[in-house]
Formats: C-alpha cells, structure tokens, sequence
C-alpha cells in the first residue's frame, strides 16, 4: 500500500489544471478556510496520539494495532498539510481537499474497528468530523 501523502500528491499533478488565482484577503471564503484549518490541525493532534497509543498497544502484543498505527500516522501527515494550505487560503487546497476527506475516511473506518477502545473512537470521531469539515469547505467554494 502506498502512503497516503503519495496518493494525495498525484491527485494533485492529475489536477494541475483546475488550479485558480491566490484568494484575496477579504475572500469571502476566510472564515471557511481558517475553520477547516483548526478542524484539521486538530485532527492531526488527534490522530498523532492514537498513533502513539496504537504503538503501545502493538508493543503490548496487539499486532492487530499496527495498520491502524499506519493509516493514523499517514492522516496526521494529510491534516497538517490541509491545516497549512487552508490557513494559506492556498489555491493547492482547493484540488486536495477531497483526497484529505477521503485520508479521514480510512483512518475513521480502521479506529472504528475498536471502538470498545475509547482513544480510538474519539480518533474515529475527529477524523469523521475533519471530513465532514473538508467537503463542507469544497462546497462553499462551489458557490
């Protein structure tokens, strides 16, 4: 399996051409960018613990933990990179915040294979959440 930041960096070179002009300031679009920055930087944090606790749990001998490990490393790294362009108003973040939804997606549905565990809910949750957050900030900039 590929790391997610590969998948994500080809889905941007697909998209090169849908790439539109630097937001102003004043973009009415802000507060929905500076919104799923905070989302997604808190996701980041979210999945960094949980990968740590997944760690221990596969130290423990709970080999089981170890994709989870994986996939919550790899999303951290997409909800950084998505926290940094949204923060920018980047026009990048425009082609790439579907493939972030979609690296939420996973980790959510991997963590959501324990969730008698309550750090891996509370994973599952925020990755739902920042997902959520993604494709509500991709229609916003639809309209």
């Amino acid at each position: 399996m590929q790391p997610l930041y590969l998948m994500a960096a080809a889905m941007v070179l697909s998209s090169a051409g849908s790439f539109s002009a630097p937001l102003r300031a004043d973009d009415t679009h802000k507060d929905h960018f500076m919104k799923c920055a905070k989302v997604c930087a808190d996701c980041k944090l979210e999945c960094d613990s949980c990968f740590k606790h997944c760690l221990t749990l596969v130290s423990e001998g709970k080999k089981e933990h170890a994709k989870t490990a994986q996939f919550c490393s790899d999303c951290a790294e997409c909800c950084s990179a998505c926290a940094t362009l949204c923060a920018r108003q980047s026009p990048l973040a425009r082609p790439m915040l579907e493939c972030y939804a979609k690296c939420c997606d996973d980790c959510a549905k991997e963590c959501e294979k324990f969730l008698d565990d309550k750090h891996m809910a509370e994973c599952a949750k925020t990755c739902r959440d920042c997902a959520k957050e993604c494709r509500e900030l991709i229609k916003q900039l639809a309209s």
